[in-house]
């Protein structure tokens, strides 16, 4: 199988990553993805971030009707903190018929370098990339792929999705928004919506 890794805190996991998520799942590269729920930092605590666990299973409502996309607490399982390079090959040691490729925002491509073993990634998995929402516009004027080239020449195995469906949505919007009382209907599936609706999450 041909899996797509989406990491993110998913604090809470909104419409936004869903149809990234979905996008990449539908590529004819891949079989599935699998959002990798992202720890909490024992170092950096954060009164906003939801436990591991709940995390997890918001994932796991807003995807369950969806075979091509899966919850995964990989990373809970390893020594803190994470690092990409190391989820990959515990990934790789647990699943050796699967082939795994990254899905990354453009904005932590530019950041790459500064990642643990960055040229075991760059040079062994398949990377799919698509555009922050600030350089949508700038995509549309071509100024966005203008600029690829130099990006691009350090990544052989980079794909740049300038099609992927980008919402300018922020799940810390949506923890503002909870907590001043307003609705956020549109912006959760409802599953999610009434799990944090219902632990009193956010508030």
């Amino acid at each position: 199988m041909r899996v797509g890794l989406f990491f993110g805190t998913f604090n809470p996991i909104h419409v936004g990553h869903l149809v990234i998520a979905n996008y990449f799942a539908n590529l004819p590269e891949l079989d599935q993805v699998w959002l990798v729920v992202t720890p909490q930092n024992p170092l950096k605590q954060k009164a906003t971030l939801l436990a591991d666990h709940h995390r997890l299973a918001l994932v796991e409502l807003a995807i369950d009707s969806n075979d091509k996309l899966k919850a995964c607490d990989i990373e809970f399982k390893l020594p803190k903190p994470n690092y990409t390079i190391d989820t990959l090959a515990f990934l790789k040691e647990k699943h050796p018929k699967h082939s795994f490729a990254l899905i990354l925002g453009e904005d932590n491509l530019r950041g790459f370098t500064k990642w643990k073993n960055y040229d075991q990634i760059r040079n062994n998995y398949p990377m799919f990339i698509y555009p922050r929402v600030l350089t949508i516009q700038e995509m549309e004027q071509n100024d966005f792929q203008n600029d690829h080239p130099n990006l691009l020449k350090d990544f052989p195995n980079a794909h740049f999705c300038y099609d992927a469906p980008i919402l300018k949505i922020s799940s810390t919007y949506i923890r503002h928004a909870i907590k001043n009382k307003q609705e956020v209907h549109y912006l959760l599936t409802e599953e999610v919506r009434k799990y944090v609706d219902e632990m009193n999450f956010y508030r």
